[in-house]
């Protein structure tokens, strides 16, 4: 080991610094903006449509947000509010209140109609209140939670709502990636969330023809409320402002009033008929997915459906433990295998890709280097084995399009000019150890110990496009193929397409210099696109877990991985123990159930305990052909089974596959 201090590993603490890190104080409501995302979703994808034509569009993008919505926001509390047909509040105050809105699109109205229930078989609660629009249910039940002490987001693309945020309350639009809290407010808009009331009736809404001051737009709205404070102050100093605007001002005084009340979400809507519960009637529940399957069915939503079905013969699996549900994990796994609706990164006009294999060449690098703040870097090796591999190459990218890449281990054949390894590297060191020169690539760990091997440090490391991925969607690859062909929309040069395959594959070092440079360099370039793409696509919490979490714990992965880690042995030993005595009391109890002792780790003989002797009920089982009737998949399942037997096969059975450390199995 090449540094002396090693990482005490104790289990138990470990697990429990891990899980409080996760843990939150206070419950956290999501409220969704139904009728928002309806018209965008509406817009967005208007050429969708079902086997039988209907359009589809609309119910596609609602749905598909929801679904990522409830993958990315941990929360046990949520609902989707629509606005009531018909005139609200708003309308007696103003009568002219959105009358320049043209009428809903006969095609988009069979949508609306189906979504309510479409939501609601998802799982979400939902809202529909007469003579209020849902922003107001929304301020009213963001305000309920805020009282409560609870966290609560807003997901909605409608900028009024930003006068609900506060120090509990957050923004954010799905269909941009935006995330509002106090600060996010100020910087978007130059005012507090207090002030965004008087901001709106300042200029007026001509999509809800809400009059304001004529020819007052955000920068004069936002000066006059930095001099003045509130519209109440603007509207007292009015006589002060010159100019025709100033005359505008004095013109528009009678209709502010009004103005300000038609902006003003309330946040006192009686609720008690609908929530009988309290905010307890908010809790998210399970989808029911024999509806799901015949609405997706009807809509042409097939990979949607192929999940249904799925979950559908999961939960009848569970009816053999006494369960007809398949419970809240299950639910979570149909949001996060989301289809969603990808937005490739921008390409560049061109690419600039290049050998550096003289040393003009090479101290051109050297002094770009010097003036960058951030690149991307790949390295190209003998070995995917980190710690025992050579190094082949190094590729490094400035910006989307343009990259270098450096030969230091080819064979003269395949690269008759390279510049010399331990030169280059002693002149890269005090780059690639700079931690303000930040580092971007795909896989860092893996660079980070080919550097290591050379006694290089690689620091400054600040963005990892496979860690990325993950925080993202961490149910797809994270390979640098799958993932620029899936936001980048581009194919990658294949390493095979280079070095061919199976017996006769060859070594990277015998890759002629022109194709081992459109590859190398593409590599470190793609890598640098997709981390700033992926990075933008982040909410809040997301973005928070990449940036403290992930990427730190990969360099905490890295130390461990280079210098072993020293093992609280007696401390195992103990846990080792407990496991073990609670493993046989929970062997005893299954014989006890089972009236006579039996190999718990055979299938056959679990099955004529259960199936034969107990009686266990099979229907809903589909027995594989020359096998059994399933006995682990019930086991995996969210639900338990209530028999005592099956009960305590089935712990027994997760203690033994999840294999945990002891002495015995821990190397010396």
């Amino acid at each position: 080991m090449g540094r002396t201090e090693l990482f005490l590993y104790n289990p138990s603490i470990y697990f429990s610094l891990i899980s409080s890190r996760f843990t939150m104080s206070k419950p956290t409501l999501l409220l969704v903006d139904g009728s928002s995302y309806l018209y965008r979703a509406y817009h967005a994808m208007a050429q969708l449509s079902a086997p039988d034509g209907a359009p589809t569009g609309a119910l596609y993008g609602v749905l598909n947000m929801l679904r990522r919505l409830r993958a990315d926001y941990v929360h046990d509390y949520c609902a989707v509010v629509f606005d009531a047909k018909g005139k609200n509040f708003r309308h007696e105050m103003f009568p002219d209140y959105k009358a320049t809105r043209p009428p809903m699109p006969d095609d988009l109205r069979p949508q609306a109609e189906a979504l309510p229930d479409l939501v609601r078989l998802m799982g979400w609660p939902v809202l529909v209140i007469p003579q209020v629009e849902a922003d107001d249910v929304i301020g009213t039940l963001a305000a309920m939670a805020g009282e409560a002490g609870w966290n609560v987001v807003v997901s909605t693309g409608d900028k009024d709502m930003a006068q609900l945020v506060n120090e509990r309350v957050t923004l954010v639009n799905t269909m941009s990636g935006e995330t509002l809290d106090i600060e996010g407010v100020k910087a978007k808009f130059g005012v507090r969330p207090d002030q965004i009331r008087d901001y709106l009736a300042l200029m007026g809404d001509k999509v809800d023809n809400v009059p304001g001051v004529e020819k007052c737009g955000p920068k004069t709205a936002v000066k006059w409320l930095e001099a003045y404070g509130s519209l109440a102050g603007v509207m007292e100093h009015a006589a002060e402002i010159k100019g025709k605007v100033g005359e505008n001002l004095q013109a528009a005084l009678p209709q502010l009033p009004l103005s300000y009340d038609l902006v003003t979400i309330k946040t006192d809507v009686d609720l008690h008929t609908e929530l009988s519960d309290g905010l307890e009637s908010l809790r998210r529940t399970s989808p029911k997915w024999s509806q799901l399957a015949v609405d997706f069915k009807r809509w042409g939503f097939r990979t949607w459906l192929k999940e249904a079905e799925s979950r559908m013969h999961e939960a009848a699996a569970g009816d053999l433990f006494g369960s007809d549900t398949i419970g809240e994990q299950a639910a979570l796994d149909m949001e996060t295998s989301s289809e969603k609706i990808i937005e490739h990164a921008p390409a560049p006009e061109k690419l600039d890709y290049q050998a550096v294999t003289t040393e003009a060449q090479f101290a051109a690098l050297l002094d770009k280097l010097s003036q960058a703040d951030k690149i991307g870097i790949d390295t190209e090796t003998t070995s995917l084995d980190a710690m025992n591999a050579s190094m082949v190459g190094i590729s490094i990218a400035f910006q989307a399009g343009e990259a270098v890449y450096i030969p230091v281990g080819h064979s003269l054949t395949a690269v008759p000019e390279q510049l010399d390894l331990q030169d280059v590297l002693g002149c890269l060191k005090p780059h690639l150890e700079n931690p303000a020169l930040k580092k971007i690539g795909q896989n860092l760990k893996y660079d980070q110990h080919v550097f290591a091997n050379y006694g290089i440090a690689l620091n400054g490391i600040a963005g990892d496009s496979m860690l990325a991925s993950y925080i993202i969607e961490s149910h797809l690859g994270h390979g640098l193929d799958e993932l620029s062909e899936r936001w980048l929309g581009l194919e990658t040069i294949t390493y095979e397409s280079l070095c061919g395959k199976g017996a006769k594959q060859i070594g990277f070092a015998d890759v002629a210099i022109e194709q081992a440079t459109e590859y190398a360099a593409q590599d470190a370039d793609f890598a640098l696109r997709l981390e700033a793409h992926l990075r933008a696509q982040m909410d809040a919490k997301q973005l928070e877990m990449y940036e403290k979490m992930e990427l730190p714990v990969a360099q905490v992965l890295f130390e461990m991985e280079r210098n072993g880690v020293q093992i609280d042995r007696a401390e195992l030993a103990r846990q080792s123990a407990e496991l073990g005595a609670e493993l046989m009391k929970l062997e005893q109890e299954a014989y006890a159930a089972a009236g006579q002792p039996f190999n718990l780790n055979s299938p056959k003989q679990l099955q004529e305990i259960l199936f034969d002797k107990m009686g266990i009920p099979t229907k809903g089982l589909k027995k594989p052909p020359k096998a059994a009737f399933p006995l682990t998949k019930p086991c995996s399942n969210s639900s338990r089974p209530t028999t005592p037997c099956p009960k305590s096969s089935c712990k027994t059975a997760a203690w033994r596959n999840s294999n945990p450390p002891t002495p015995t199995n821990c190397p010396k």
